[in-house]
C-alpha cells in the first residue's frame, strides 16, 4: 500500500514534466514552423488575417524565386561555408593544443595563464570590435577573407570545453604511452584526439553555428557586396524584396538549411560530449 501511495506523486511529476517539455518544444519550434509555413504560402495567404496557418497549395516555386531574386547568393552562400569551414578547422586545431597543454602539461604559471584566458570571456565583443577593426585595418585585411577568419580562430570557450574533456583520459594511459616512446604531439593526435570526438564535434558544430550566423563583423570588415556572407546578404534581400513576406521567409529557410544538416549530422556527437563531460579540474 506505500509503495502505491509514493508511485501515484511520481506518476503525476512525472507527467508534469513532459508536459512543461512539451510545451517548451512547441514555444521553440513555433518560429520555425512559422517561417516554413510562411515560405510555402502565396502573397496573399503570408499577409492574411486571421493567420493562415496551413498554406492551401504549398507554393515550393517561392524558394527558387528568392535564390533568383538575388543575384549574389551564390558567392553569399560560398563566402560564408568558406570562411566557417576554415575557421571551424584552424579552431579545433589550436584549441586542441591549447587544451592539452593545460591538461596534460606541467609548467610554470599554468592555472594563472588559464585564469586570465577566462577572465577574457567576461569582456562583451562589441567592446574589442573597434580596436580589432584598426588592427586588421593597419595589416591591410579590411574586405579580404583574413579578416573575417582570423579573429575568431582562438576560442576560449572552445579551450576550457577540451581542458574539461582531456581531464577524462586517464592518467595511465599517459604514462604508458610515453613508456612506449610517444611524446606529447603523438600522444595527442593518435589517443587524445580520437577518444575526443564528441568534444571535437561540439567545438566544431558551435563555431559553425556561430560563423555561419554572424552579421556584425562580416558588415563592419567587407566593403563590397562580392565579400558579404549569407546573413548579409539576407539583410539587404528583406530591403530589396519589399513587402514580398513569403519570399523572405523562403530565403530565412534557406539561409537556416546548412546549420540544420550540420546539427542533424553531429547530433549524437554533440549528445555524448554533453553527457560525458564533467567539470573536473
Amino acid at each position: 500500500m506505500a509503495s502505491t501511495s509514493m508511485e501515484a506523486p511520481r506518476k503525476g511529476s512525472k507527467i508534469l514534466s513532459h508536459l512543461a517539455l512539451a510545451l517548451g518544444a512547441v514555444v521553440m519550434l513555433l518560429p520555425f514552423y512559422w517561417m516554413l509555413s510562411t515560405a510555402l504560402k502565396t502573397e496573399a495567404e503570408a499577409i492574411a488575417y486571421p493567420i493562415k496557418w496551413f498554406p492551401s497549395v504549398p507554393q515550393v516555386h517561392n524558394f527558387l524565386e528568392a535564390w533568383q531574386f538575388q543575384p549574389l547568393w551564390t558567392r553569399y552562400f560560398f563566402n560564408s561555408f568558406f570562411v566557417a569551414i576554415t575557421t571551424v578547422v584552424l579552431e579545433v586545431i589550436i584549441a586542441a593544443m591549447a587544451a592539452y597543454a593545460f591538461a596534460k602539461m606541467e609548467f610554470f604559471g599554468k592555472n594563472l595563464i588559464f585564469g586570465l584566458f577566462l577572465a577574457t570571456m567576461m569582456v562583451p565583443g562589441e567592446v574589442l570590435l573597434v580596436p580589432n577593426f584598426i588592427t586588421l585595418a593597419n595589416f591591410g585585411w579590411v574586405d579580404k577573407y583574413p579578416a573575417l577568419i582570423v579573429p575568431w580562430v582562438v576560442s576560449v570557450f572552445a579551450i576550457f570545453l577540451l581542458r574539461q574533456h582531456f581531464f577524462q583520459i586517464p592518467k595511465e594511459l599517459q604514462e604508458a604511452a610515453f613508456l612506449d616512446g610517444s611524446g606529447h604531439i603523438r600522444f595527442l593526435f593518435q589517443i587524445v584526439l580520437p577518444l575526443s570526438r564528441p568534444a571535437l564535434a561540439t567545438v566544431a558544430l558551435l563555431k559553425f553555428i556561430g560563423s555561419w550566423n554572424a552579421f556584425l563583423w562580416p558588415l563592419l570588415v567587407t566593403n563590397s557586396p562580392e565579400m558579404r556572407t549569407v546573413q548579409n546578404g539576407l539583410s539587404s534581400f528583406m530591403q530589396e524584396a519589399g513587402a514580398h513576406y513569403h519570399i523572405w521567409m523562403a530565403a530565412a529557410t534557406l539561409a537556416l538549411l546548412p546549420v540544420l544538416v550540420i546539427f542533424l549530422i553531429l547530433q549524437k556527437q554533440f549528445y555524448a560530449s554533453v553527457a560525458r563531460s564533467g567539470l573536473k579540474g
